[in-house]
């Protein structure tokens, strides 16, 4: 007999499903077997590509002035027409430039089972927990949590992190998304006092951005070193994402810098979530992309995306953080899964072993050395 639990995370699904299939610029495609979400009618280039990619749009009987074009973020433009195919699009601009940086513009999600997000809504703590110490005034590793805004109504005390106004949020509504930096902050504080966190808003309250959105965050960043991104999505044609790889070479390369990415909870073994598996592509900054799976202790836990593309393991079921006080959280703890509270473990340790480290590189290195001495399912981890 179902659980209450299960009740609760059948109707937070369902109304999750609603709410999307209620935004009339989402398309989604199930061909692949796995939701790929996208903007209807936007194509995303890079701007040296506009000319290929607009001439792919008059090939499919776009006029030249159906198609409208905006910059989103330096380097990139981002093409409107409607009633453009845009999977056709891509494939006629990619198959006669083979190296044009183009794309949908995908949509990412932090959300149960499927995306990088949590698994299943949060539940309040059975044991107590302590609040962490917090960040040391000496402490050295400046860490972005790309992800939702930040709630003001939690335990986590305001000099624990940098926000700006545009990075707060407010809602209260069990079916979104509430509290997902919250918690993600304190799991990095729970496990050192080495880092120093900026909340960059980037997902709205109902665990949604647009590969525009995020690429745009990614390129305007202030000069950090870790940057959390416990999001994703899968891809057109299971291809990297064009534009966020744009983004994330900008952000990577030639920087002693580190994205670390949850690897999404589908339970799916075959098809490449984005961003966590540019860690498995031939990019020249692929190995500064760490993606994280989940454990449980004692194996990669069941709705853990994998493949060959995963990094590590971390802990990632029924973790307890800092989250919202609202409604039945009247400490505003709680005790939340998934693989985007594994990610922010790791976050954590390199922060922690770069106070002996010196670069984030060397750091990292340690970690992967760490994570080697045990193993979950088929991976290195951390306990």
């Amino acid at each position: 007999m179902p659980s209450a639990s299960d009740d609760r995370l059948q109707q937070w699904q369902s109304n999750r499903a609603a709410r999307l299939d209620a935004l009339p610029w989402l398309r989604t495609d199930n061909a692949t077997g796995r939701p790929v979400r996208f903007v209807a009618g936007e194509l995303l280039v890079a701007s040296d590509h506009e000319g290929p990619a607009r001439d792919a749009l008059s090939k499919q009987g776009q006029s030249g002035r159906a198609v409208t074009g905006d910059q989103v973020a330096p380097g990139l433009t981002r093409l409107r027409a409607s009633g453009m195919d845009v999977a056709a699009a891509t494939r006629s601009v990619r198959g006669s430039h083979r190296d044009a940086l183009v794309g949908p513009n995908h949509v990412f999600l932090s959300s149960p089972f499927e995306i990088g997000g949590p698994f299943g809504p949060p539940a309040v703590p059975n044991n107590p927990w302590s609040l962490p110490a917090g960040p040391s005034a000496s402490a050295s590793v400046r860490v972005a949590v790309v992800d939702t805004g930040i709630w003001r109504a939690t335990p986590l005390p305001p000099s624990w992190y940098e926000a700006t106004d545009d990075d707060y949020d407010d809602t209260l509504d069990d079916d979104a998304d509430i509290g997902h930096a919250n918690f993600i902050t304190g799991v990095i504080m729970a496990s050192t006092s080495n880092a120093r966190v900026r909340i960059v808003k980037v997902l709205d309250a109902s665990g949604l951005c647009t590969e525009a959105e995020l690429a745009k965050a990614l390129l305007t960043l202030p000069d950090v070193d870790v940057v959390n991104l416990s999001l994703g999505g899968f891809s057109v044609d299971g291809q990297p994402p064009a534009i966020l790889a744009f983004a994330l070479g900008r952000l990577l390369d030639d920087a002693d810098r580190v994205v670390v990415a949850a690897a999404g909870n589908d339970g799916d073994a075959k098809n490449p979530f984005w961003p966590a598996a540019f860690a498995g592509t031939k990019t020249p900054w692929a190995g500064q992309v760490i993606a994280v799976a989940a454990h449980d202790g004692s194996e990669v836990c069941s709705w853990s995306n994998t493949g060959p593309w995963i990094s590590m393991a971390a802990p990632g079921s029924d973790i307890v953080s800092t989250y919202v006080t609202h409604g039945e959280f009247t400490d505003g703890l709680a005790l939340w899964s998934g693989t985007s509270f594994a990610a922010p473990r790791v976050v954590a340790a390199i922060a922690e072993s770069h106070a002996t480290a010196g670069t984030i590189a060397d750091a990292v290195t340690q970690v992967r050395t760490a994570a080697e001495s045990r193993s979950y399912g088929p991976y290195p981890g951390l306990a």
